[in-house]
């Protein structure tokens, strides 16, 4: 009933009632009034509740249930699927759900358990069982989601406050699960079916992995997967793989089987995405790895990591790296394998005499290689950098100062001007490289004499191929050594610029004569100190050249009085205008040369004993030399008898047939190599200056700590050199200083020193 606030207006109500088929009435209210007005609306609920038709549950639990029966059978549904979801509505409305669920549960339990038989059949090869419990679990998911949907309203009241109660998708797994898939015969078949499919796949063949995705989902689904297949899959795993790591180790070789192991686990992994539960990927990945790797590390890196590095194979060392990060102890046992394989390798180049002439070379190469395989194979990894410089510099310093000595020479081989290999942004990369090697080494000492040796070879007899490659070395040196070390090679370099200033005074002094030289003289001043010693070597030199050594040294000591001049003709070289029938040419020879073919301006002919008195020249440096006059590529002199050697009974006489393209030729002195006794005695003034070092270095820690034992000043002293030196040394050194009472024992203590001052 509703009214109207006005008194004049009266609003028309009426109520009409529909009767649907479930027997329930629909009530609905039309109401009108004149438009604009103003209403209120009371509404008010039945007094009696409706009543159910007499046996109306029964009879819609029986149309219900004929329509469960009908999905579960796939036949055709006799009602409407609207009508009977709003039969379950009105049941729920009237407190029936409980006995609702009850039966529901109950025909579908019926149903599943009446299932069972079809799996009893022991005809069925494996694939065809799991066939047919692939379509049962198919026809049961789906008889279960549309059986859900005539039942949702219950599903989404009754069961939805009752959290005790599984969802009747819940109750469907339940069921299937309980009745079926834990019966002990049908896992087990199920199970086996799907391993032996596995097993084929593993073995190349081809499977349905449709119909194992849906197996597995399943056993997912009713959470079995774990207990019933994961467990028995890992460990059928486990052993395949043990068996297989244990075969393909003896027949194949350590590339191949890399790549085995690489294909294997991409397998596995594809069959994660594909039909395996995303659990089981981490302990599935870790057994292929422990089975195929973890167990074999070692005997892998035995049988093989040296025939990678030997072979330089990048791709197969990339993927031995990648793999054993994957495993526990992997990538430190490769780390120790690798710095071993640096250590041998490296060893053998340095500790085999016969690879001397090769050795710094082998090692730059084999640094490179190093280096590449450390930055593109095991991704710059900080760890394998540092073992790779460990390693160096532990076989590079198995052979005390031979290889520093090499890497000398080597840098002197490109210093050199002649050496056409490279262009300066190539030598200084080379340079730069030999630096890298030069770091490893502990004696840099030895390596400072042998340089300074070749440096004042280079600059005073004017073959160092470019300056400025020399003073980047020199730069180089001293970033790494310090101040100290290159500040003797510093001087030999100032030496030379001082000299050119001086020669240019001298010039200017000569002209002022009143009797000037047809000989043009250029003299380099050394300084005693900065250069390596040479031998003097006394010789008999033409009366015009003695005569223009004393002009200059009375020009020198004017202009620097209290100095010294010795003399080094070992070291001259001048250049001759020499006249034969095919014209006038200039050679470029050095002073020894010089003497010996002035001699011809003199006479026709002479024996090599005659040349050694006139020229005072040394037996073996004269043989040197008229071998390069006349057995060599240019040649000035005939040699009677002729031959390659010079002996002590042959004659000489100018060659006036000489003939040559270049105006000025340039005859090279035959360079004596390097003896063993000149290598020692370098060696040898090397050891003596180390002990001036140790003694310096002694007596300045006593005079700063006064009393000291014998332990904290070797440590002391250890701290303090820069060279390799062992206990004995410091220990003779030690007993020289007390000898000399720079220090002394203390008198009750004698492992405790006192300095003296």
């Amino acid at each position: 009933m509703a009214e109207d606030t006005r008194q004049d207006k009266r609003a028309n109500f009426s109520v009409i009632t529909e009767h649907n088929t479930n027997g329930m009435a629909r009530t609905s209210a039309v109401a009108s009034s004149k438009s604009g007005a103003s209403k209120k609306l009371v509404i008010k609920n039945f007094k009696d509740r409706p009543k159910l038709a007499e046996n109306y549950t029964e009879d819609t639990w029986l149309k219900l249930r004929d329509a469960v029966g009908a999905i579960q059978n796939s036949t055709s549904i006799k009602y409407n699927l609207e009508e009977l979801y709003q039969a379950v509505e009105n049941l729920c409305s009237y407190k029936v759900s409980p006995t609702l669920y009850k039966q529901l549960r109950q025909v579908c339990e019926d149903h599943v358990q009446a299932q069972i038989h079809q799996f009893r059949e022991e005809s069925l090869d494996n694939l065809s069982f799991l066939k047919r419990m692939n379509r049962c679990w198919q026809d049961h998911c789906r008889q279960t989601i549309m059986i859900r949907s005539i039942f949702l309203f219950l599903d989404r009241t009754y069961v939805l406050q009752n959290s005790l109660l599984p969802s009747i998708w819940d109750t469907g797994l339940e069921l299937f699960r309980t009745h079926i898939v834990s019966d002990s015969a049908v896992q087990k078949r199920t199970v086996d079916g799907i391993l032996e499919q596995i097993e084929l796949e593993r073995n190349g063949e081809t499977i349905d992995r449709s119909l194992l995705r849906s197996l597995l989902g399943m056993l997912s689904d009713l959470q079995v997967y774990k207990d019933s297949f994961e467990e028995r899959f890992l460990i059928e795993t486990n052993r395949l793989y043990a068996a297989e790591g244990q075969r393909l180790m003896q027949e194949r070789d350590v590339p191949e089987y890399l790549h085995h192991v690489a294909r294997r686990l991409d397998e596995e992994n594809d069959r994660i995405l594909s039909y395996l539960d995303q659990s089981t990927q981490k302990p599935l990945i870790s057994c292929v790895e422990k089975q195929l790797l973890g167990e074999h590390t070692t005997a892998m890196l035995q049988k093989g990591l040296s025939t990678l590095l030997d072979g330089n194979r990048g791709t197969e060392l990339a993927l031995l790296y990648q793999l054993f990060s994957k495993v526990k102890g992997g990538l430190p046992t490769l780390l120790q394998f690798w710095r071993d394989y640096i250590k041998t390798f490296g060893g053998e180049i340095v500790c085999t005499p016969e690879k001397d002439k090769d050795m710094v070379q082998e090692l730059l190469d084999f640094k490179d290689k190093m280096d590449n395989v450390a930055q593109n194979c095991f991704t710059r990894n900080e760890g394998f950098i540092n073992a790779m410089k460990e390693a160096f510099e532990t076989f590079i310093n198995k052979r005390p100062n031979k290889p520093a000595e090499l890497i000398a020479k080597y840098v002197d081989s490109k210093l050199r001007a002649g050496n056409k290999e490279a262009t300066e942004e190539e030598l200084e990369r080379i340079l730069d490289k030999i630096m890298i090697i030069f770091r490893f080494i502990h004696g840099k000492d030895v390596f400072e004499a042998f340089y300074k040796k070749d440096l004042a070879k280079r600059l005073l007899v004017g073959k160092s191929a470019s300056v400025d490659a020399e003073k980047s070395m020199l730069s180089k040196l001293k970033h790494e050594c310090g101040a100290a070390f290159t500040s003797k090679l510093e001087g030999m370099f100032k030496d030379m610029e001082l000299s050119k200033d001086i020669m240019i005074q001298f010039k200017q002094y000569i002209q002022n004569q009143s009797q000037p030289s047809n000989i043009e003289l250029t003299v380099n001043i050394l300084t005693m100190g900065y250069w390596p010693s040479y031998t003097p070597m006394e010789v008999h030199l033409p009366a015009e050249m003695v005569k223009l050594q004393e002009v200059f040294k009375l020009f020198y000591l004017g202009k620097h009085s209290g100095r010294k001049l010795q003399w080094q003709p070992t070291l001259g070289h001048a250049v001759l205008k020499a006249e034969f029938k095919e014209g006038k040419k200039e050679l470029q020879v050095s002073l020894f040369q010089t003497l010996v073919l002035l001699m011809f301006t003199e006479g026709e002919e002479f024996s090599v004993e005659e040349i050694r008195t006139a020229t005072g020249i040394e037996e073996g440096e004269l043989k040197r030399t008229l071998q390069s006059l006349a057995c060599g590529k240019a040649r000035v002199l005939n040699k009677n008898p002729r031959g390659k050697d010079v002996e002590d009974g042959d004659r000489f006489n100018f060659n006036n047939d000489f003939k040559h393209k270049l105006f000025r030729i340039k005859i090279n002195q035959i360079q004596m190599k390097e003896t063993v006794e000149e290598q020692v005695s370098t060696t040898e003034r090397v050891f003596q200056d180390r002990q001036y070092q140790i003694d310096a270095a002694v007596v300045r820690i006593m005079k700063m700590r006064k009393t000291l034992s014998h332990n904290l000043l070797v440590s002391e002293l250890y701290n303090q050199l820069k060279f390799p030196v062992k206990p004995g040394d410091l220990k003779k050194r030690i007993e020289s200083l007390i000898d000399r009472d720079y220090m002394e024992r203390d008198k009750e203590t004698p492992n405790q020193y006192h300095y003296v001052a």
